[in-house]
């Protein structure tokens, strides 16, 4: 494949994934304005996106087996909470924009948090070791994740641990 075929996936998954995150609020904010069509609109678009999205990435190669998956994974959250959040907070700190500023923070915390989980992960994989089957909870304010039980309170941003969501 071309550089600039590559170029143009990776630059095509990008906007059909942020499509798919607006698409996604828009159909919450529509949902608060007792809109269901609008909502319900927005919300089959992000699944279009999502398809788009899928498309895009399956092309570029970027779905391995699951040790790859999680290799990749890590080495994401990594770079995030050691590079990219530190230099954003960095420059929010030099705006003055609270508000910019703590959303990086939480975010470079809860990465952090991610990089562990996937780490862990990608050993036990590796290792052929039996998988617990557990349930993880998401801070609806901040994102922190945690395995097993949402904690009384979350530690990052300080809401209730009742508010996390449950994935299963």
């Amino acid at each position: 494949m071309s550089e600039k075929t590559e170029a143009n996936l990776q630059q095509a998954f990008a906007g059909e994934s942020q499509a798919n995150r607006r698409y996604l609020f828009f159909a919450d904010k529509a949902d608060k304005e007792s809109l269901p069509q609008v909502a319900r609109l927005f919300r089959v678009a992000a699944e279009a996106e999502t398809v788009h999205a899928y498309n895009h990435f399956n092309t570029m190669t970027g779905i391995g087996t699951s040790i790859d998956n999680l290799s990749a994974a890590v080495i994401g959250e990594h770079q995030e909470f050691t590079r990219m959040y530190p230099a954003m907070i960095n420059q929010a700190i030099e705006e003055g924009n609270k508000r910019a500023q703590t959303s990086f923070e939480w975010a470079d915390a809860v990465e952090k948090i991610h990089y562990d989980l996937f780490q862990e992960m990608l050993k036990a994989v590796k290792e052929k070791q039996s998988i617990k089957n557990e349930p993880y909870f998401v801070c609806p304010v901040c994102g922190n994740t945690v395995l097993g039980k949402a904690p009384d309170k979350c530690p990052v941003c300080g809401a209730p641990g009742s508010k996390f969501k449950k994935i299963e």
